[in-house]
């Protein structure tokens, strides 16, 4: 994508909270209204993340919208096409920190950009590049999930196996949606 500044105006909406919290639900509902209104979208998503398919977004309740996997976040700009006007990321938190200046470029050429990631790892720390992306984001939108164990709001992503690896790509096998209160961040380090 050539980027040429002062056309048209763009922006960056970041989507996040814990696993289970309807992120991707929210990303694809916001892309499907972009098509319903004519605009050109394409998605990305991280090639690690094949949960559900390689090739398409799609949520925990199975909703789903095609996508592009690409192995680093500079792809998404050398993908995106001169005439797309909204660019959808998922699992932001799967790219490096460059990804932060790949939304920056996209918003400053006039494309809306929505992006949607975890904002904490299971230890309930801040999950980068996430924490940037909230800084410089012109729309923030945080879910909370509900609480696995007490029905309680959640904020937090429980992993329920045991390992020390910061990223293990699973679902309802391996992690639970949790409150502050039920969350315990040294259960999968435990007995390693």
């Amino acid at each position: 994508m050539h980027i040429i500044h002062g056309e048209k105006s763009g922006w960056i909406e970041v989507i996040t909270g814990g696993m289970f919290s309807g992120k991707t639900e929210e990303l694809i509902r916001r892309l499907r209204r972009a098509q319903i209104g004519k605009q050109k979208v394409q998605v990305f998503k991280p090639v690690i993340d094949i949960r559900y398919g390689l090739e398409h977004v799609i949520s925990h309740s199975a909703q789903k919208l095609t996508s592009q996997p690409v192995e680093k976040a500079s792809q998404i700009l050398e993908l995106t096409h001169q005439d797309t006007q909204v660019v959808g990321i998922d699992e932001a938190q799967f790219f490096d920190v460059s990804l932060i200046q790949v939304c920056e470029d996209l918003a400053n050429a006039g494309v809306r950009v929505v992006v949607a990631g975890l904002d904490q790892d299971y230890m309930g720390r801040p999950f980068e590049p996430m924490p940037e992306l909230l800084a410089i984001a012109d729309f923030v939108t945080k879910n909370a999930a509900v609480c696995m164990q007490c029905g309680n709001p959640a904020s937090k992503t429980q992993r329920i196996v045991k390992s020390s690896k910061l990223v293990e790509v699973g679902a309802q096998d391996q992690y639970e949606a949790r409150c502050r209160t039920c969350h315990d961040p040294q259960f999968s380090k435990a007995g390693i």
